[in-house]
């Protein structure tokens, strides 16, 4: 029977780079059940960071970004062949799996993580990045919106009034009524990302009777990651 299996076979291209974005699955829902604080909640952060971590050290990705319920992976060695069918399964059921095991709550029920696969060239890495940290600034726009609205309105003429406008108008509103979105903490406006980083170690060498300098990679989780750019980019890939 294993010839009915549909797409066991689909792999990525061969010596390519490859993109997995994770999605939380009706995680607006998710955050009603678990009590949320708007408009952002400090420990959902932790976890999804925790989550990040996890990925890292399981799947050795060259880096992670994640903002809200979103994670996107870039991988140069891919995992499980390049089998499709393995990364969008086993991927986001592992990331399921640590959210519940960091948040260390009853859920009502289970949360789950989407998957979709994004093949990239070495130039198109800040362009992805940057798109990505962009929705961050806007989903952070939206969210302090919605947050300052409710707390003058209903729900319902809360979300009247801010669909009708842009992230522009939504921030100037902020602005007008003392709520500058540059002073909030940078992983609210950019998002949170993991990467390897070096770290300087001073030992001795008993051989030679003097100091010795060297360096020792770690996983790094940035919460104050900078506006993308080239420079970032060619600093940790």
């Amino acid at each position: 029977m294993k010839e009915y299996e549909v797409y066991s076979s689909l792999k990525v291209p061969k010596n390519s780079k490859i993109i997995v974005r994770l999605d939380g699955r009706s995680f607006h829902k998710l955050a009603e059940d678990l009590n949320l604080i708007k408009p952002y909640d400090e420990n959902f952060y932790e976890v999804m960071a925790n989550v990040c971590k996890d990925l890292f050290k399981e799947f050795s990705p060259t880096f992670v970004y994640t903002f809200s319920d979103e994670i996107s992976l870039l991988l140069d060695k891919i995992p499980f062949e390049g089998r499709v069918e393995k990364i969008n399964s086993v991927i986001p059921s592992f990331t399921a799996a640590s959210f519940v095991m960091h948040y260390g709550t009853d859920f009502k029920k289970p949360p789950s993580f989407d998957s979709r696969i994004i093949p990239v060239s070495d130039k198109d890495i800040l362009k992805y990045f940057k798109w990505r940290q962009d929705e961050s600034w806007k989903n952070c726009i939206a969210s302090y919106g919605i947050y300052f609205l409710k707390s003058k309105y209903s729900n319902k003429e809360a979300n009247d009034r801010i669909s009708g406008l842009n992230s522009s108008d939504i921030h100037e509103l902020l602005y007008q009524n003392g709520i500058n979105l540059n002073d909030v903490e940078t992983y609210k406006k950019r998002g949170i990302a993991v990467y390897r980083k070096n770290k300087k170690v001073v030992g001795f060498n008993k051989k030679k009777n003097k100091e010795q300098i060297s360096y020792r990679t770690y996983n790094y989780v940035d919460w104050e990651v900078p506006k993308f750019n080239e420079e970032f980019f060619e600093k940790i890939i």
